[in-house]
């Protein structure tokens, strides 16, 4: 099963873009800030209920951790729709932000495990509102934690420089200008 690339080219369903637009990646964080911010407030006035938001959450990034914005509707939304109206594309390296997005598969996923099989309701919302920092954070003021996490993985050696070039040469420029 193949999709066509933006230069025509099939590709294949799974995989994640590089480069990516960040206008896109900070279209996809407002989103993830609204549905977690809607979980949070439901949650913590209506009731534990609400926390089944938490899945829709936690599909959103995995899908776009496996194909970027290809199956997941935010990712489509942000991509076709907002990104292109709101700002001019700005070109970033991808696989920071698949990590950025792989780091909210986990705690999404985690609280979905905590809520559904657990019944840890509290510990589900306190991971719903880390991901909303972050999300906040990439959002508002475009600063990526989990591209800071990739960042600093790759200077420690964690990983390895043929993972991302543009982010070899990024880090690179960082040390020479310290």
């Amino acid at each position: 099963m193949g999709a066509a690339s933006h230069h025509g080219v099939p590709r294949s369903v799974l995989g994640f873009p590089n480069p990516v637009n960040e206008a896109a990646a900070r279209t996809v964080a407002a989103g993830v800030l609204a549905l977690t911010v809607l979980t949070l407030a439901l949650s913590t006035t209506r009731g534990h209920g609400w926390l089944w938001l938490t899945t829709p959450l936690a599909y959103g990034f995995v899908a776009r951790v496996l194909t970027g914005p290809t199956l997941s509707p935010l990712g489509q939304l942000a991509t076709r729709v907002v990104a292109p109206r709101i700002a001019h594309q700005k070109l970033v390296a991808g696989p920071p932000k698949r990590f950025a997005q792989a780091m909210g598969a986990t705690m999404s996923l985690a609280a979905v495990v905590l809520h559904w099989g657990f019944g840890l309701d509290v510990a589900a919302l306190v991971l719903v509102g880390l991901i909303a920092v972050a999300a906040t954070l990439e959002s508002v003021f475009a600063f990526c934690v989990g591209c800071t996490a990739f960042a600093g993985l790759m200077r420690v050696g964690l990983v390895p420089a043929q993972t991302c070039a543009a982010c070899a040469v990024t880090s690179l420029r960082a040390q020479q200008a310290a």
